[in-house]
């Protein structure tokens, strides 16, 4: 079994020379890094400086504190860190192409971010696996909604261009924690056999899968696990006769258990452990603007990203989305159970 081409001969072509006519080249990731955006931008880069470019990465604001052990992590910069920003901006100022990976629309940098690169003479170019991506500030997108991940678009393409064999073990650790991260351990999303071919050549580099697994989901702090005890003792509703959950927890609840970065990653999948739930969402207050921050998930095809877009200002997967509101959290309750009231019918 062999992988199906990704891109055509004459995409693969204009790729081989948008690249060969770029010297400095930014890697972006969308807010609110996830492992997908920083495992695919650490593979991605990695394979250009490769080829001998000055490649930089630039995510809007930090990763969660369990994927800084990623190799190379440390040398991504912080556009909402002071000490980074005047880096980032100059690195975007200077580039000759900009590399979006993981996010289709450049609202989803945040809006000094998204207005540096916007202002940017460079080329924009784009791995992403979102729906509805943004083609017309783009040189070259590339665009596949069923892929698992931006993550393994990268591997298809770098492995398209020849670059598989120069590969390097932290390269291809990164890039298997982006396909790890963004299908929740393989649970969701990995039904194509060829994202398991995928698995075998980066094991073929000497990752370790279960080592990578270890240190994404057994790193937490005491205090995340009392977190998650308190929020699905006192704060997890049903609704839609069990088919529908949400919670909501606000900034003093995440004080009170001194939260992270991060110590919310995975909890709004709980609920769907419970037999019949199809629909689970999420509520929070955000720590640093004045808004909601909204996830939400589902199983079969109950469409996640379709709620996300009608009621949550958001988007993304069938059963993977989310949004952000501007209103209080009980009134973000309040539209959440609107949401779930409508779709009933499909849960």
């Amino acid at each position: 079994m062999t992988l199906t081409p990704l891109l055509s001969p004459l995409e693969l072509m204009q790729l081989m020379q948008l690249l060969k006519e770029s010297k400095r080249v930014v890697v972006l990731g969308h807010a609110s890094p996830d492992g997908d955006a920083l495992g695919s931008a650490l593979g991605w880069s990695e394979y250009l400086r490769h080829l001998g470019k000055q490649v930089t990465i630039v995510m809007p604001n930090a990763v969660p504190d369990f994927l800084k052990w990623m190799p190379n992590s440390q040398y991504v910069l912080y556009f909402a860190e002071e000490k980074d920003t005047a880096a980032a901006r100059k690195a975007i100022q200077e580039a000759d192409l900009i590399c979006c990976l993981d996010f289709n629309l450049i609202s989803r940098l945040r809006d000094e971010l998204a207005a540096v690169v916007e202002k940017s003479k460079a080329q924009r170019m784009m791995i992403d696996h979102h729906l509805g991506p943004d083609t017309t500030k783009m040189k070259m997108v590339i665009s596949h909604p069923e892929a698992s991940s931006a993550s393994e678009l990268v591997f298809r393409v770098i492995n398209e261009l020849g670059g598989y064999d120069n590969m390097s073990r932290s390269g291809a650790c990164a890039i298997y924690c982006g396909m790890m991260t963004d299908t929740g351990a393989f649970t969701f999303n990995s039904n194509n056999p060829e994202v398991f071919l995928i698995i075998a050549m980066l094991l073929a580099k000497g990752i370790d899968k279960d080592k990578i697994y270890r240190n994404v989901y057994n790193c937490f702090s005491q205090n995340r696990l009392r977190f998650w005890g308190y929020m699905l003792h006192e704060k997890l509703q049903f609704f839609a006769g069990g088919k529908a959950a949400l919670m909501a927890y606000t900034r003093e609840e995440m004080k009170e258990y001194k939260y992270i970065r991060g110590d919310a990653e995975g909890l709004v999948n709980q609920p769907l452990q419970v037999k019949g739930c199809r629909l689970s969402i999420c509520l929070r207050e955000d720590t640093e603007v004045d808004a909601i921050r909204v996830s939400l998930r589902s199983v079969d095809e109950v469409p996640s990203n379709q709620i996300a877009a009608e009621f949550f200002n958001g988007g993304g997967h069938l059963n993977a989305s989310g949004g952000e509101l501007r209103c209080s959290l009980e009134e973000a309750i309040a539209i959440a159970q609107q949401a779930i009231e409508k779709y009933r019918d499909m849960l």
